[in-house]
């Protein structure tokens, strides 16, 4: 069997990136380490080179963003000409037996083309890695998150683009994963294309699995493989970029997939609450609940938001 590829994208995350490349020692299948450093300063290279000399360290020299990054990595992996995949974030630690599991999952499902696991937090709890393809309802529930005795459990509901699980451990069928573990086969990359590179953070994986399952491929979560996940390692250090590359992502991502109409209404929401977030914000000031620099902080953030989303991608018709 070929070595698996294991596709990993680091910014300054030297720590949780050696954490990383010693879970692939758990597995029993012969992998390769493909880290692709996005111009890191914390000494991760130098770790990378000294600890881990089997791992080849492709340097971007510059924050080329998660996908652009990635594909440097699928492209050199498929010269090696493999059956499958493994796209791993740095904050991202396999369990043992969980390759076999996937690999042995696409194995057994010809018709799958991506497959992910489940996806625990370091203190072993249950995070969500399953979701549908995005609505304005899920986009209304990212912005008014559900308060209240009883409402709260809307937030993990289907109406919010998540799967019902119970802990079981049967696979089942979803749209798409959270990004930070995915075992992708190279026959469907093939035929459905890396990742789009328009898209700088966010909503990468959901634009390529958006693809895949046009091309008519299924995409499965196994819970019986488990990966451990801390979430937001290199997105947290710089929040509000992130915050305006989730906004434009979004809006690129409805911008390919969805119609005229749905963007419309989109931007309508998006205006809205760029709008009550700011008045709440000059209130907050009037209050004196916060200062001068933080009001101008979120009024700015707003403002850019509504750029950024009139800038983005047309919709299709």
């Amino acid at each position: 069997m070929h070595p698996i590829p294991v596709i990993i994208v680091s910014y300054n995350t030297r720590n949780l990136l050696r954490e990383c490349l010693a879970s692939l020692a758990l597995s029993s299948l012969p992998t390769q380490a493909i880290v692709v450093d996005n111009a890191s300063h914390d000494g991760s290279v130098a770790m990378v080179q000294t600890e881990f000399p089997q791992a080849h360290v492709i340097e971007s020299g510059a924050n080329l963003g998660f996908a652009k990054a990635n594909n440097l990595g699928i492209r050199q992996a498929l010269l090696g000409q493999p059956n499958y995949l493994l796209l791993l974030n740095p904050d991202a630690q396999l369990t043992s037996g969980a390759l076999e599991t996937l690999v042995a999952f696409l194995e057994q499902h010809s018709r799958v083309g991506m497959v992910a696991p489940r996806l625990l937090y370091p203190d072993g709890s249950f995070q969500a890695a399953a979701f549908r393809f995005p609505t304005l309802l899920m986009n209304l529930f990212d912005l008014y998150p559900p308060r209240g005795r009883g409402f709260g459990r809307l937030y993990n509901h289907p109406l919010n683009g998540r799967y019902p699980q119970d802990g079981g451990d049967e696979a089942f069928a979803i749209d798409h994963p959270l990004g930070a573990a995915m075992l992708v086969r190279a026959e469907t990359l093939a035929e459905v294309g890396l990742l789009n590179e328009d898209f700088w953070l966010y909503a990468e994986e959901v634009e390529l699995c958006w693809r895949i399952r046009q091309a008519g491929w299924a995409i499965w979560q196994e819970p019986q493989a488990t990966v451990i996940h801390y979430g937001g390692a290199s997105s947290s250090q710089f929040r509000v970029r992130s915050f305006l590359a989730l906004q434009q992502a979004r809006s690129q991502f409805f911008g390919l997939a969805y119609s005229q109409r749905f963007n419309r209404w989109h931007r309508r929401l998006m205006t809205f609450a760029g709008l009550q977030r700011s008045l709440a914000a000059a209130w907050q000031w009037q209050k004196q609940t916060i200062d001068q620099a933080e009001l101008r902080r979120r009024t700015w953030a707003w403002a850019k938001v509504r750029e950024v989303i009139q800038s983005s991608n047309q919709p299709k018709d």
